[in-house]
Parts: structure tokens; sequence; C-alpha cells
């Protein structure tokens, strides 16, 4: 996929996610872990700039959505100890969101006849469901629309006086 469908995905794949913050009365951080998950959805891509990477390589594992998601996790944790809060909070919310948001791109790109191997350094088999070719325009702004409606729909439960005309 490109960035349009990563997004989309980022946001549909959000959406429980944004929808247990506003259960939990948290729409503020529901909102900045949308807002998070979309700019780390084009992440996992940034490996076409690095030389001696392979696309789809590594930044395309689970293993890497753990380690973004421990890297987030420990950012939380850190600003956790200095703000006056329970570390472990800002620190898991960082985990989640970021692991969250990697793995909504490895989705969003096994789709495609590419493919994925997302199990890599355990097992280097890739994972297609070959549904649309990573360029297809249509495929990418039907993922986007289907991620922005998941996000409406938390918003129009979340706060319905925001959406009643």
């Amino acid at each position: 996929m490109y960035r349009p469908g990563h997004y989309g995905a980022a946001l549909l794949v959000y959406a429980p996610l944004g929808a247990a913050f506003v259960t939990l009365d948290s729409f503020g951080l529901a909102v900045a872990g949308g807002a998070l998950s979309l700019v780390l959805a084009p992440v996992p891509d940034y490996d076409q700039r690095v030389p001696l990477v392979t696309h789809r390589g590594v930044t395309h594992t689970l293993l890497f959505a753990l380690a973004v998601g421990l890297v987030l996790g420990t950012a939380g944790w850190l600003l956790g100890s200095t703000g006056g809060v329970a570390p472990w909070r800002p620190a898991a919310f960082g985990f989640l969101v970021g692991t969250t948001a990697i793995v909504s791109h490895l989705l969003a790109d096994v789709i495609t006849p590419a493919g994925i191997a997302p199990l890599w350094p355990l097992s280097g088999k890739k994972y297609t469901l070959s549904l649309t070719r990573a360029d297809n325009v249509v495929a990418n702004y039907a993922m986007l629309a289907l991620g922005v409606f998941a996000a409406a729909v938390v918003v129009a439960l979340a706060r319905p006086s925001l959406v009643a005309a």
C-alpha cells in the first residue's frame, strides 16, 4: 500500500484502542493516540531511504513493531517519571500505540502480492493475501475511507454532541 492506504489502516486498526481510551474517559489520550498512529503509519517504508536495508525486510516484521513499541514505551516511562504520574501509564500508552501503528502497516502490506515476512528472524516465509497491488489507487483510498469512517464512529460514540446537527 501507499501512504493513503497506510493512513487508513492505521486509523482502522487504532479505532478499537481509541474506543478503549474513550471508555476510560480519556478522550484527549484517544485523540493523541490516533495522531501518533498517523505519524507512525509510514515508518516501516523509511527502509527505502536507508542504504543496505531491504524494502519489506526487517522494518516489516513483528520484531520491528515490538521494538517501536518498546522505544515509545520507554519514552513514556521517562516522561511519566518526570511528570508526576504513574510512569507505567504513559509507558503502556506508548507501547500499545507504537506497536499497533506498525502492525497496521504490516496488515496493509500483507494484502498486496509482494507480501511480508512478519516472523523474521524466526522464519523468512512470506505471507500475502494478494488482494490488491500496492499502487492500486482505488484500494488505497478505500482503505483511507474505511479508516476515517472507523475513527468517525469512535468520535460519534464518544462525543455525540460533536456530530449532532
